[in-house]
């Protein structure tokens, strides 16, 4: 299969399940929050597609949270500021950016995705054929 469709896919599998978590959560969800999600899954992906296995998960972890937090704060500025969609504010929540960002998420952005790293590299071996995942937990 050629990276397009992988990465389709990819994109596809990230933003239901985002997009499951937002229902799940908040009892509703944006068409656009596929996107957003799915682009934030392929990111975590391509962490262990740039950076070698070595490197120890909590720091994949960490990567893949600024990474999810740089997606939502472009997006909310898109989204949210420019076309005044208003699909989030997080103005109330502490340690804010414009009400697009704030640390609560991004906190949370860490723990999510490891399970974002591990179901994409399972996937990749699965579907694609690529290597087995690995990782170095100390």
């Amino acid at each position: 299969m050629g990276k397009i469709a992988k990465y389709a896919f990819l994109l596809v599998v990230g933003g239901c399940i985002y997009c499951g978590l937002e229902y799940i959560f908040r009892g509703h969800t944006h068409w656009t929050m596929g996107l957003v999600g799915g682009t934030a899954f392929v990111l975590c992906g391509l962490v262990n597609e740039v950076i070698p296995w070595e490197m120890v998960f909590w720091k994949q972890m960490l990567l893949c949270a600024v990474l999810i937090t740089a997606v939502e704060f472009i997006a909310g500025c898109v989204l949210n500021l420019w076309l005044g969609l208003g699909i989030w504010d997080y103005s109330n929540m502490p340690l804010n950016i414009l009400g697009q960002i704030c640390l609560p998420f991004t906190l949370l952005w860490f723990f999510v995705s490891a399970v974002a790293i591990i179901l994409d590299d399972y996937l990749r071996y699965w579907f694609f054929g690529e290597e087995k995942p690995r990782y170095i937990w100390r």
